[in-house]
């Protein structure tokens, strides 16, 4: 179908013991879409995106990739899909005992074989470039600063070339100028590499600049969906709670 969405959730459940986290979760994304899912500490938005990739074995339902229902897929299969996907994780996720340069360099060795040294410099340069980091490129980790560090968390996802980006709390624990800036910079990576992102975050700002949709979680559903505007009306006492 030409107009299938990228990313398709139906019915989708997922327990930790007696905590029923998702209860039915439905949600679509179209190609080049920015949505925005939001919700309260411990509502399920980290687990949604993290059974997308796999690293969460749903309880039920189905969740369609580029077509493809992942939730019956063995790791041979389900590999080549998540290749295709970049994560980037609430702390940015880098190794502490390699440089800037050393932690894109490995995730692009593992991603694509066969590259010569040249080519892997130059595409260390890019991704360091879309970032704004270009200078960083032999700083460890621990002389970064945290918008830095998200910045580097970026550069390393970017690499991949993924087609979608999952975005974790990317402006957690950061400064109103920072944070605004990482906001920024979703945005202008989905503009120019018209990458898909589901961006999960409680920053109302990242949320107006990066969503073209939102969707807000509650007691394991998708209780409310539009756009800032139309959800910053709602009648909704608790959807309006949000936007205060």
């Amino acid at each position: 179908m030409k107009n299938e969405p990228i990313i398709s959730i139906k019915n989708l459940w997922k327990a930790f013991g007696k905590n029923k986290v998702l209860k039915g979760v439905n949600l679509a994304v179209n190609k080049g879409e920015g949505l925005v899912i939001l919700g309260r500490s411990g509502s399920g938005k980290s687990v949604t995106i993290k059974c997308l990739v796999g690293l969460v074995e749903a309880d039920k339902g189905e969740i369609k990739v580029f077509g493809t229902d992942i939730t019956k897929l063995k790791n041979n299969v389900l590999n080549p899909i998540r290749m295709r996907i970049g994560f980037m994780f609430q702390n940015g996720a880098l190794y502490d005992s390699m440089s800037v340069r050393q932690n894109l360099a490995f995730t692009l060795k593992h991603h694509t074989r066969d590259l010569s040294d040249e080519e892997i410099e130059k595409q260390i340069i890019e991704a360091l470039e879309n970032v704004g980091l270009k200078e960083a490129i032999d700083k460890m980790p621990a002389e970064l600063s945290g918008g830095m560090r998200k910045r580097i968390g970026l550069a390393r996802t970017l690499i991949i070339k993924p087609e979608i980006i999952l975005y974790d709390e990317p402006t957690s624990g950061l400064d109103t100028i920072t944070s605004r800036e990482i906001s920024e910079l979703i945005l202008s990576v989905q503009k120019k590499y018209k990458t898909t992102s589901i961006i999960i975050t409680h920053d109302m700002d990242c949320a107006k600049k990066t969503g073209d949709r939102i969707m807000i979680l509650k007691d394991g559903i998708i209780y409310a969906e539009g756009n800032y505007d139309e959800l910053e009306k709602s009648t909704d006492e608790w959807v309006r709670s949000f936007f205060i």
